[in-house]
């Protein structure tokens, strides 16, 4: 016999959702930060990459999903896509009736880890354009120098799950050395995609980085360890967080108590469903049983 106490809070699940694959590495923090919490991911692949599109096909898109993760019974919606947050998160905020979190090159973070005032950003060319990153920028790094690396071609290996190839490498040192030559000790990785790239990142700021910035130890920085924190602070302000008291169920108890995570995608091509299976094993870093990928129906914007 097992004894439970049960859970307490809001067992409704978590929308989160992403142009394409990259979102899975802020679900993986949100996921071990709030263990308990339903989880529901969506990759719009199918409408990917969101920054090859004009402003109003990004909101048009986030307003789309937004209402899908709605009819799914979300009590948060986590946008994590750079691009969306940028164009699109105000008019969700405004929109929706729940709350929206989003996304934000951790500038703040970074000016305050930096010495010696060089910090490094690596991300698509549509966030280095935002008015977000500038406004970033002004207001918490005006003192700083902040360089900006766009990184074309990086989104599409994480994609193709083509993390540790020879092709990504070159693309990372190309992109990279320019910035370590120039004195960086911050580096944000400005785009969901490339924590997936983490170890051959620090491969490579430990080793050219070793040569060119002898004495300086290069701080690294992402933004879903910060969003899955202010997801945590969210929902509690909101009493929204679900808690589960005890943790010992019997058989029939556990598929009540435990968090399920269901995974949903705009795209029907093999590769990219493959890549994603293989991004979320890779994310929770242990073998887990093959998730099954949901498809997005074809909604438009305001549909019954």
């Amino acid at each position: 016999m097992s004894f439970s106490m049960g859970d307490s809070g809001d067992p409704c699940p978590i929308g989160v959702f992403d142009s394409g694959l990259g979102g899975l590495s802020v679900l993986r923090e949100i996921h071990q930060l709030l263990p308990h919490e339903n989880l529901i991911y969506v990759g719009d692949s199918a409408h990917a990459p969101y920054g090859d599109n004009s402003a109003e096909y990004v909101r048009n898109r986030s307003l789309i999903v937004s209402e899908f993760l709605l009819d799914q019974g979300v009590k948060a919606i986590v946008v994590a896509c750079n691009t969306a947050t940028a164009e699109a998160i105000d008019l969700l905020r405004v929109t929706l009736d729940v709350p929206v979190i989003g996304l934000e090159p951790a500038i703040k973070p970074a000016s305050k880890l930096s010495k010696n005032g060089i910090i490094g950003v690596l991300a698509t060319q549509r966030t280095i354009n935002s008015e977000r990153l500038l406004g970033l920028t002004e207001q918490y790094a005006a003192d700083k120098r902040v360089l900006a690396q766009a990184c074309p071609g990086l989104v599409e290996q994480v994609e193709a799950c083509e993390l540790e190839s020879e092709k990504t490498k070159d693309l990372l040192k190309h992109y990279i050395t320019p910035l370590l030559t120039e004195g960086v000790d911050a580096l944000i990785l400005g785009c969901t995609h490339y924590p997936f790239l983490i170890d051959a990142i620090r491969d490579i700021t430990n080793g050219i980085g070793a040569g060119i910035n002898k004495d300086k130890n290069i701080e690294i920085l992402e933004t879903g360890k910060p969003v899955a924190v202010q997801l945590q602070r969210v929902l509690e302000q909101h009493d929204l967080q679900r808690i589960v008291h005890g943790n010992t169920y019997s058989a029939d108890e556990k598929q009540n108590h435990l968090s399920n995570i269901s995974f949903y995608n705009s795209s029907k091509d093999p590769v990219t469903l493959n890549s994603m299976k293989q991004l979320w094993q890779r994310s929770l870093q242990k073998s887990i049983n093959p998730i099954a990928i949901k498809a997005l129906p074809a909604l438009e914007y305001g549909h019954d």
